[in-house]
């Protein structure tokens, strides 16, 4: 690192925060397959490891909205990194040596998603800070990092475990900590600015009787639902669902996913002020909603993944794209704000995927559903799965369905 130090290295520090959330989030996804075959995990028991990652992050969210603003930026995320390094360590030794390997993933869940909600909650914060240093469309920018970390992190593993074999996925966990542990030296070191005093921020109150602000809430939960019941199933999806090989369906679903999301946050963030936020993330639910159908019902297995890809141009501006209507809205809000912001989102990441792997589940199970899928020579799994995807549409319908209620006002003083 450079030993002059700007507020440019404290972005780029917050931009590998978010591809370290990234890793977080989608690696223990992409070994699913890999956990029922050595661990005996059930479809169940993953969509419940999906919720405990969330609602972890959830309840670090509950916990950010009042402390970190007084903990400080720098602390936050430094305890942010950490706790993501040991989370993925012990991912590569707890399973492997515990009796009970489902204990052992949802111990390490629980650890690392601890890191991944600070992040979430701190490094959106930091960016708008010093968002005076930086080029415009910083947020965006920002979030995409999100998707570049997602995407990097389904080549590596699946490279990864193509040469390697799938019995060392142990220690693709332990190259993976590497990024976290070499982000919390960063983060030690970059200059941060203050976080605003109770008396600067506008009062949770105040953002709670805003109309605004709700339906900002609203679109967070449905945002969040929206990509992460993709991100979290597609890969299975693709192997068990459609038939492809893992391969195959690791670089055309997940990746491919993360590619498009990439592009459409950079775009947005490019283009910001440029087109109306509102219209754009209604056409973008409503984009997404098809993808998802397309995903469920096409017989075709690459339609099917091309569903699934550009889901993730749909779903790019629901996140960043909310949290700019936000703090153009509020430019006070704080860290408390965006905690909020981020609770709702993490919301709708563990109810989302929880919702599409139980009704999988149950549709696997249901003879009605079973014997019509056999017309179309499905399995119980692949009809299962495939009305997992489609009970998932249901999300991006939320969002437009809450935009649809909105008008913006013209910004307050």
């Amino acid at each position: 690192m450079s030993k002059k130090l700007t507020y440019k290295s404290t972005a780029v520090s917050c931009y590998i925060g978010f591809a370290v959330q990234a890793i977080i989030n989608n690696f223990p996804s992409l070994l699913f397959v890999i956990f029922r075959t050595y661990l005996g995990i059930t479809i169940s028991q993953l969509a419940t490891l999906v919720s405990t990652l969330f609602l972890t992050q959830l309840a670090v969210d509950i916990f950010s909205i009042k402390w970190v603003d007084k903990m400080g930026y720098r602390l936050t995320a430094v305890i942010s990194h950490v706790f993501s390094t040991i989370g993925l360590v012990l991912l590569g030794i707890l399973p492997r040596v515990m009796t009970h390997s489902y204990v052992a993933l949802i111990i390490c869940s629980i650890i690392y998603a601890i890191g991944a909600g600070f992040q979430e909650t701190v490094l959106s914060p930091i960016v708008e800070s010093i968002s005076d240093e930086l080029d415009s469309g910083a947020m965006s920018i920002l979030h995409s990092f999100y998707c570049l970390g997602q995407c990097l992190t389904v080549v590596v593993t699946t490279v990864f475990i193509k040469i390697f074999g799938e019995q060392y996925w142990y220690v693709l966990a332990w190259l993976l900590a590497l990024v976290p542990a070499y982000n919390t030296y960063r983060f030690a070191r970059v200059p941060m600015r203050r976080t605003l005093s109770e008396e600067e921020k506008t009062p949770l109150k105040e953002l709670f009787s805003s109309r605004i602000f709700i339906v900002a809430m609203i679109v967070m939960v449905g945002g969040g639902a929206s990509e992460l019941s993709m991100v979290q199933w597609s890969s299975m999806f693709a192997e068990k669902g459609l038939g492809v090989s893992k391969v195959v369906g690791d670089l055309l679903g997940p990746c491919l996913f993360a590619v498009f999301m990439f592009i459409g946050r950079t775009v947005c963030g490019k283009t910001e002020g440029r087109f109306n936020l509102q219209k754009a993330l209604m056409v973008c639910s409503a984009g997404s909603f098809v993808c998802y159908v397309t995903a469920a019902v096409s017989l075709n297995p690459f339609i099917s993944l091309a569903g699934c890809a550009l889901c993730g141009f749909a779903v790019s501006i629901m996140w960043p794209g909310t949290l700019t209507l936000a703090s153009s809205r509020y430019p006070k809000g704080g860290a408390s704000m965006f905690g909020v912001l981020a609770l709702c989102g993490d919301l709708g990441c563990s109810f989302g995927p929880w919702l599409s792997g139980k009704v999988s589940d149950i549709a696997r199970q249901n003879e009605q559903i079973v014997n019509f899928a056999t017309r179309f020579s499905l399995d119980a799994e692949q009809a299962g799965l495939r009305m997992g995807m489609l009970a998932a549409s249901v999300f991006p319908l939320v969002i437009l369905f809450g935009l649809m209620f909105f008008r913006e006002k013209k910004r307050t003083k």
